[in-house]
């Protein structure tokens, strides 16, 4: 069924094919990156002995809507091969091979892989969870692709615009909108957020943290992000102008390639990358010719309506409304209270969550975590820093010298009540693979992961500032007295 698109909507909601198939390559190439960095990951977060065993998943989740491939076999070798059915479909995609088909697998190996290791899953996975959802959608194989090419024609609608195009444009906007009122507080508004968050002790990398040392550039930049986040998504569904909107790709991009170098934050910002070459106008596509300079804003004769069957259009306004839904109970006060059980499950079923205010709130604080490993020589080592020496305070490259962005995201998030579930496998599982990795003199008898927080100003006494520590997990596991299976072992030591 084709749609006829108002002639207000033909413009913000108006995408090249070209573009499409940029941002169909990218997507692809994020895909495949993912699962081959994932494989480092597989013995640990996806085994039934590993971090996050399946019953603490359920538990975790609550409901039977969240569905996953990696639920339905309890076995390493699944799990694997579920990362590779995500591998092979980024791959397919990336070349536009069985555009269609490889969309949906990757759309369903994606979410099954990212429920799987949920406590290690931070935005970028959620946002490409959605961004593959919509493209299952739109034509993504219509131009630079293997499928265009057993054609033997490119495309015939150089740009189109449909409900999907339309639902990718909201998609797009939906996530720094969100993410800009989350920062309408004391923090941004301030000009201090941007420099806290650069810290090695919070989300910086080395670059960042050398940044983060630059008081006033960094409170520029902290006003400069708050309002790109906010009235970017507003121009992008607002202006027609491609110059505008060539801009605004330019600008979002920039952002993206700048907090991929100052800031640990895994595949968002690569996937900000790949979102916004969907966005660049047809125009941009002429420029070597002349063409940018004299164009209207669009030509309204060569938009097309990209073929799309009824229930494809019913399909895309139904999730669209389950979306927009989602938006608004995670950006305003219905937040307090739960989504009616069926949206919930509609949520839960088209991995289709709205709450993207990262980094709203940003604490002057610095924190760290470290795992205290006690040999059976009797050294001490710290477990998560590849048995380096245990250092208690400010430990050297903070959460960059954790394995990877997941670790990061893992212990970050373990504090959290809900996450607690996981605190007896996550330990558990580490200690396991040390010990399977070291000769018996260097292999663990206790374990302990610790997170530190401390407040932050400049200029403070080391001495003035409070210093909280919690427990997040332990190995062997305590009991209900605090004692664990290391008291009672050395109980049972000979007196000398």
């Amino acid at each position: 069924m084709a749609w006829s698109p108002p002639a207000w909507a033909t413009g913000p909601f108006t995408l090249d094919v070209r573009s499409l198939a940029c941002f169909r390559v990218a997507l692809g190439a994020v895909v495949l990156a993912d699962a081959v960095l994932r494989i480092r990951d597989v013995p640990l977060m996806l085994a039934p002995d590993g971090m996050f065993p399946l019953a603490a998943l359920r538990e975790f989740f609550g409901d039977r809507w969240t569905w996953s491939l990696a639920f339905l076999v309890d076995a390493t070798w699944w799990g694997a091969c579920v990362l590779a059915v995500e591998g092979l479909a980024g791959i397919a995609l990336a070349a536009g091979a069985g555009t269609r088909v490889a969309t949906v697998a990757a759309w369903i190996a994606v979410v099954s892989i990212v429920r799987r290791t949920a406590p290690a899953t931070n935005a970028g996975d959620e946002w490409l969870c959605c961004l593959l959802f919509w493209g299952m959608f739109l034509p993504l194989g219509a131009a630079w692709s293997v499928d265009a090419r057993r054609r033997g024609r490119e495309a015939s609608f150089p740009t189109i615009c449909s409900p999907a195009t339309a639902a990718l444009v909201l998609q797009i906007a939906a996530v720094y909108l969100s993410a800009g009122t989350a920062k309408w507080n004391e923090a941004w508004l301030s000009g201090s957020a941007v420099a806290t968050v650069l810290s090695l002790h919070d989300h910086g990398s080395a670059w960042g943290d050398a940044l983060a040392g630059h008081v006033a550039l960094c409170r520029l930049l902290t006003w400069g992000v708050l309002a790109l986040e906010l009235a970017g998504p507003c121009l992008l569904v607002a202006i027609r102008s491609p110059a505008v909107r060539l801009s605004l790709v330019a600008i979002f991009m920039t952002f993206h390639a700048a907090t991929a170098v100052l800031m640990s934050i895994g595949l968002f910002a690569y996937v900000g990358l790949a979102a916004w070459l969907a966005i660049l106008p047809t125009q941009a596509w002429a420029w070597g010719s002349g063409g940018f300079a004299g164009g209207a804003p669009h030509d309204d004769a060569r938009v097309r309506a990209a073929p799309q069957r009824a229930w494809e259009s019913l399909a895309v306004a139904a999730a669209l409304g389950v979306a927009a839904a989602s938006f608004v109970h995670a950006n305003t006060g219905w937040r307090a209270r739960p989504l009616p059980a069926p949206l919930r499950a509609a949520v839960r079923l088209t991995c289709l969550s709205q709450d993207w205010g990262m980094f709203g709130d940003v604490p002057a604080q610095r924190q760290w975590v470290y795992g205290r490993g006690t040999a059976a020589d009797g050294s001490i080592v710290d477990v998560l820093r590849n048995g380096s020496r245990l250092e208690e305070t400010l430990p050297a490259g903070g959460y960059t010298s954790l394995p990877h962005h997941r670790w990061h995201k893992l212990l970050w998030e373990l504090p959290t009540p809900e996450r607690r579930v996981f605190s007896p496998s996550v330990a558990a599982a580490i200690a396991a693979d040390w010990n399977r990795r070291h000769a018996p003199a260097e292999r663990l008898i206790a374990l302990e992961i610790r997170a530190v927080r401390t407040g932050f100003a400049r200029g403070t006494s080391p001495a003035a500032i409070t210093r909280h520590e919690l427990l997040l997990a332990s190995w062997p596991p305590r009991d209900a007295t605090g004692r664990g299976n290391l008291d009672r072992r050395l109980d049972e030591l000979p007196t000398p």
